[in-house]
């Protein structure tokens, strides 16, 4: 048996729906929606896209996740055809965070649309943050302070790029670079442009195609304290910043005067 004549006999048990019902919705006769239940004949391209949408289930979700285990009440419809992501509570009814590891940020990429992955990742839960599906991700360097080695960026996950706002920051799962946390700028046709808060990176464009996912910033989780020489430091750099802007203004000077 595969996991789509599972899954599709399981939605029709759930709903009270008989076989005949769902193959007069399909165009087909009953017989051949029935192999496609039992698991002696898969269906074309063209019958999963009708079974896709009779159910209002993804093809990605239908052929590739066992939702039997999954409630679809508890889930979160991701767009683009893509699997969902199980929205679960802890016995107090407190949403349970998955916490991605400090050095499994890369593999995040494999596994973000694997439910077995994601079940597989410790969480916590954070009783005042509820009404949304919220992850934990390890930041990295130094591009966005005050958050060192460490931290751990709490992200509410955003469905649709029309959320995003000026200013706002926010957790990026890209393809060419994995976890990121940047500033948001601005959305273009085919890409959003992006900074970190350390003045000394420049701000990029991400294209839209390598977005996989986007969280927004929720709350931070600190696992180091900082040492009082950390702040000098920070200082001298803030100044060779302030060097390098000043070098910038200069050099604009003399172009505009030639």
């Amino acid at each position: 048996m595969s996991k789509l004549s599972d899954n599709i006999r399981d939605l029709r048990v759930k709903q009270e729906i008989s076989q005949q019902k769902i193959a007069d919705a399909l165009l087909i006769t009953r017989g051949r929606y029935a192999k496609y239940e039992d698991g002696t004949s898969e269906p074309p391209i063209e019958i999963l896209l009708r079974l896709s949408r009779y159910f209002g289930l993804s093809i990605d979700l239908l052929v590739s996740v066992d939702i039997r285990k999954y409630p679809t009440e508890e889930m979160l419809n991701l767009p683009n055809n893509r699997t969902l992501i199980p929205i679960s509570v802890d016995n107090l009814g407190n949403n349970q965070i998955e916490i991605i590891p400090q050095k499994a940020s890369m593999g995040y990429l494999n596994g973000y649309a694997d439910p077995e992955y994601i079940e597989s990742l410790q969480t916590i839960s954070l009783p005042f943050l509820r009404n949304g599906k919220f992850r934990a991700f390890p930041a990295q360097g130094d591009s966005m302070p005050p958050y060192k080695d460490g931290t751990y960026i709490v992200g509410k996950y955003i469905e649709d790029l029309s959320e995003l706002k000026t200013d706002k920051t926010y957790i990026f799962i890209t393809t060419n670079d994995g976890v990121t946390y940047k500033r948001f700028q601005f959305h273009e046709a085919n890409g959003i442009c992006v900074k970190s808060d350390n003045s000394f990176y420049e701000p990029y464009k991400i294209p839209l195609a390598e977005i996989k996912e986007i969280w927004e910033f929720a709350c931070s989780i600190s696992t180091q304290e900082y040492e009082p020489e950390e702040f000098s430091q920070h200082n001298i750099q803030n100044l060779f910043i302030d060097i390098k802007k000043d070098i910038k203004n200069i050099n604009a000077i003399i172009s505009d005067k030639n």
